[in-house]
């Protein structure tokens, strides 16, 4: 009898025939200085596979692609760095650092040139698009894409839930700085950020609104991010340079959107075809964290745009 039970046990540990034809890469936990900063990140893929930079946003970090880096590694060495004030990346005190949006951007291209990454399609996110987009327009040539997911870049995507943040722009007292602190740096602020616009708000993961309050709690991390929430006027200002990008470069992009995100609204979607009318849009019914419910859908998007566009290896595939 128990030979028999061992010998049932033992065959359902044996993987299926399905599972041993499925290679999930291993995504790595890695550190690299760059900028005076310890910048960590995840990685997978092949060292000389086509790169795909996904930069995160407010108030997450690479962990929000946990589970988009295995599905697009097969093919891309997919790279994901948190940035300097959010996820595990270190900042020594005596680096003095400055959290504008411009300083971000430096450290996030000394943390290419560290990598020797000089070829890269970019997926930006709300904190990610300004930051990318800044990289995008000092070098053109180094991007072969860009995929925004809920990434804005016209003054019609600023959605209504930006109001006490553009009070605080108008007049950046202690008072506003304050109502925003006990707003929306706060457990439930963070967890709205997830739930607002999602059909089922009990199918989002807790541990990323729990992981992203738990960092926002550190000693002087709110200070970090009140400066950033103050510096965010530095990217509306932006907006016409970004946009002047798009027409003289001409990038390929994605725009895929959570359509019931109350801070990017779709109207900043449908703009990016004003200068590029080849832009691609779709939306999803869903919120701001919309890789958190459709990651699938995003993946997918991503690898027929990237095939579509001749970025990276599909393209050699497709056309063998």
């Amino acid at each position: 009898m128990r030979d028999a039970m061992s010998r049932t046990a033992t065959k359902r540990l044996m993987p299926s025939p399905d599972d041993t034809r499925v290679n999930v890469p291993t995504t790595s936990i890695r550190r690299v200085e760059a900028d005076g900063v310890q910048v960590f990140y995840r990685s997978a893929g092949e060292a000389d596979a086509p790169v795909v930079l996904l930069l995160h946003g407010f108030p997450s970090s690479s962990f929000m692609f946990r589970e988009l880096i295995p599905r697009l590694a097969n093919d891309y060495r997919v790279i994901a760095p948190d940035l300097p004030g959010f996820g595990f990346t270190e900042v020594p005190s005596e680096r003095q650092y400055s959290y504008t949006f411009d300083r971000l951007t430096l450290t996030i291209e000394a943390f290419t040139r560290a990598l020797k990454i000089d070829r890269y399609a970019v997926y930006v996110f709300d904190y990610g698009a300004p930051t990318g987009f800044r990289l995008a327009m000092a070098h053109p040539e180094r991007v072969t894409a860009i995929v925004s997911q809920n990434g804005n870049a016209y003054e019609e995507g600023l959605g209504e839930a930006w109001g006490p943040i553009r009070k605080y722009w108008a007049s950046p007292i202690a008072e506003n700085r304050d109502i925003l602190r006990q707003s929306v740096l706060t457990a439930g602020g963070t967890r709205w950020q997830y739930t607002q616009g999602v059909a089922n708000p009990e199918n989002i993961a807790p541990e990323s609104y729990t992981l992203d309050t738990a960092l926002l709690e550190r000693p002087g991390n709110k200070e970090i991010q009140l400066d950033l929430f103050l510096d965010y006027a530095s990217n509306i200002k932006l907006y016409p340079n970004f946009q002047e990008y798009f027409r003289e470069s001409k990038p390929p992009l994605l725009a895929i959107w959570g359509k019931n995100d109350p801070f990017f609204i779709p109207a900043g979607a449908e703009a990016f075809r004003r200068d590029l009318p080849s832009a691609e849009v779709q939306f999803l019914d869903t919120g701001h964290f919309a890789i958190e419910t459709h990651v699938v859908e995003i993946a997918a998007a991503m690898k027929n745009f990237f095939a579509a566009n001749g970025v990276g290896r599909l393209k050699a595939e497709r056309t063998a």
